[in-house]
């Protein structure tokens, strides 16, 4: 079950970029159903299951006209679970190449229609 979700950054490349990330309370939590919408300049991603608001941004004139003209956002989505990531306490370095590990992320990307109200 999703806990939080975060709007990153939005931007437009051939149509409207959205980063998420978005915080699971369990590693094997699967529920991720979301489902987005424009209000005036509003932008909204929700739970399609429940309909319970998960996060929004304020988009610019330009990101709006991009997303009446497409009718589609692009959502570029970093899972992350709570007491699996955030920040790495003890750095355990790759003697081969002296790099450290990073902790392994989840992520993907998906295009979803977006509703106009």
């Amino acid at each position: 079950m999703v806990d939080t979700v975060e709007i990153s950054k939005v931007k437009i490349k051939d149509t409207l970029s959205v980063d998420v990330s978005v915080w699971m309370i369990h590693p094997d939590d699967w529920e991720f159903r979301p489902s987005l919408s424009v209000s005036e300049n509003q932008f909204t991603i929700s739970d399609i299951n429940t309909g319970k608001e998960l996060a929004s941004v304020d988009l610019t004139d330009e990101q709006i006209e991009t997303l009446q003209r497409d009718r589609v956002a692009e959502l570029k989505v970093k899972f992350q679970v709570h007491g699996m990531h955030g920040k790495l306490q003890t750095i355990n370095p790759i003697i081969a190449d002296g790099k450290a590990k990073k902790l392994a992320t989840a992520s993907w990307k998906t295009i979803q229609p977006v509703n106009f109200q």
